[in-house]
């Protein structure tokens, strides 16, 4: 059996829209970091950019389970000793609406250049409108 590589140029890519108001963080994140790695296409090689393009509007209306609101953290440090900073889900998604989602896709790609060019291909809103209506997208389903 023989490896296939795809040329880049042989790759067929499409743009999908996916409205991710009221749908859960967790699975609106999986389903666009699958699409985004080309896991969907027959032609799939972990090591090459296969996949297609995504758009997600109304990202600050995303939903979490139970009682993530209040108690889901998001962390970082300053570099500096006792720099350690949180934040809640609620606090997060009203100062900055699209960070959750970017957060919970990124942290669904691999850690390499790849995943770098692949988090380049997906698109996130905080309202229902997006500049992209030229590329014709595909509404895609959770």
């Amino acid at each position: 059996m023989k490896t296939t590589f795809v040329k880049p140029t042989d790759v067929e890519r499409k743009w999908y829209v996916v409205d991710a108001e009221g749908q859960v963080l967790g699975r609106v994140a999986a389903r666009v970091a699958s699409v985004l790695r080309g896991k969907h296409k027959p032609q799939f090689s972990p090591s090459q950019e296969v996949g297609d393009y995504v758009i997600v509007v109304n990202a600050g209306k995303v939903a979490v389970t139970g009682d993530k609101r209040r108690k889901k953290l998001y962390y970082w440090h300053s570099q500096y000793p006792g720099g350690l900073k949180a934040e809640t889900f609620d606090k997060r998604i009203g100062r900055r609406p699209t960070a959750p989602l970017e957060e919970a896709i990124w942290g669904m790609l691999p850690k390499n250049r790849l995943g770098r060019k692949l988090f380049n291909n997906v698109k996130i809103y905080p309202g229902p409108e997006h500049p992209h209506q030229a590329q014709k997208p595909e509404s895609l389903s959770l």
